[in-house]
């Protein structure tokens, strides 16, 4: 693929400028937006940025159409993975061209600037510039570019279950510069309550599924007040959760027949499925012990584990010092949102996340990201990397 507005050299001098054009090259997920162009433009972009900088890659589906691009610079010392995701949440209800690139005071905008091509274009650099320098002075350096990390994580479990190894991993997700070590999980619990139709006027006859669901929330509401009563995580406080989503019934006359409801209960790193899940379960048989005809069924939909490095780890302070140094004030704080580093975590890669741009900006309607901070995120991980090795720069 054609670089946009300019040549590798203009992108390897200015992660901003690569940026913009990361931002201009459309990659919304198509499991979340049925028009969706995919990660494919977008990868192809940067496997050929990384093939002129003269790193080995190789582009695969991780499913189809949706593409990995996986990238090796032989170091020395130990090996560094820089982890970003090739995709975007959907552009309905944006205030401006969601592709412009545009950099207005200070900032750049359109989808992904934040969330996370900032990122992305931070990583290609950092690549660029460790490519330039002699290879006793750069550390064994994997770049893994993933798909569909917005909607299931096919491309990180992909990533995993072909075997990655690395020493450790940076994953450049928008953190404002600040260095996060640890992150929550969350588990989707679907209950889903039977009642039986009938006219309004027959309460004999009709069972009201969603006054025995708002019974139960009503029973869920102690969970709240019992995690709020735990000591609380030192990076992410406490765990919490929510109700999602309730549907049911179909008319203000007919006793509705079903009920469904959709909680969600953001996890702390260490917490098993089946502690989280059982106060839940608890209150179900509560509810049926209170009231009859209480027809009732909790599922478990989706998990995904929080995980954590310890903030003492020598890497994580090692990094902080880059920040630093880079000129930033640099601070340690923990990601509240469930992030790709779970699965290399699991896998044996200590991750944190470190990268430019805010969480609150991320999926909204005007989303942007301060291009100091898309700066300072390269140079940071460029003096991180060199700093691995015993003839790079120290601090």
């Amino acid at each position: 693929m054609t670089p946009p507005g300019g040549g590798s050299e203009t992108y390897a001098a200015d992660p901003v400028a690569l940026a913009q054009a990361l931002v201009r090259i459309p990659s919304v997920n198509p499991g979340l937006e049925a028009e969706g162009a995919g990660e494919r433009a977008m990868g192809d972009f940067c496997a050929r940025l990384l093939e002129q900088w003269g790193l080995d890659y190789r582009s695969y589906e991780a499913a189809p159409g949706r593409p990995n691009v996986v990238a090796e610079l032989p170091g020395t010392g130990p090996t560094l993975l820089l982890n970003g995701h090739l995709d975007t949440v959907g552009v309905a209800g944006m205030k401006e061209d969601p592709f412009s690139g545009a950099l207005r005071d200070g900032t750049l905008r359109g989808r992904g600037a934040c969330d996370m091509k900032g990122g992305v274009a931070a990583i290609l650099t950092t690549a660029r510039e460790l490519a330039g320098v002699p290879v006793t002075e750069r550390p064994h350096l994997t770049v893994a570019l993933t798909s569909d990390e917005e909607h299931a994580s096919v491309g990180m479990e992909r990533l995993v279950r072909d075997g990655i190894h690395a020493d450790f991993g940076i994953i450049c997700e928008p953190t404002e510069l600040s260095v996060m070590p640890a992150h929550k999980g969350f588990i989707w619990l679907r209950v889903t309550f039977g009642g039986h139709a009938a006219h309004g006027s027959r309460p004999d006859l009709g069972v009201d599924a969603i006054r025995h669901a708002g019974r139960y929330l009503a029973l869920v509401d102690r969970i709240e007040a019992d995690l709020r009563e735990r000591p609380p995580h030192p990076l992410l406080g406490h765990a919490s959760f929510h109700a999602g989503t309730i549907r049911g019934g179909s008319a203000a006359s007919v006793y509705p027949d079903g009920c469904e409801l959709v909680l969600e209960r953001r996890t702390l790193p260490g917490e098993t499925k089946d502690e989280v899940v059982r106060p839940f379960l608890d209150a179900l048989d509560t509810l049926r012990s209170e009231h009859d005809q209480v027809d009732a069924r909790l599922d478990v939909t989706l998990e995904r584990p929080g995980s954590e490095v310890s903030a003492d780890e020598s890497r994580v302070a090692a990094l902080l010092d880059a920040v630093r140094t880079s000129g930033r004030e640099g601070s340690i704080r923990g990601m509240t949102a469930w992030v790709d580093a779970a699965y290399l975590n699991e896998a044996g890669v200590p991750t944190v996340c470190f990268g430019p741009g805010s969480l609150e900006q991320a999926h909204t309607a005007d989303e942007w990201a301060c291009v100091d901070e898309i700066r300072s995120c390269a140079n940071t991980l460029q003096r991180f990397a060199r700093g691995l090795v015993p003839n790079g720069p120290k601090g």
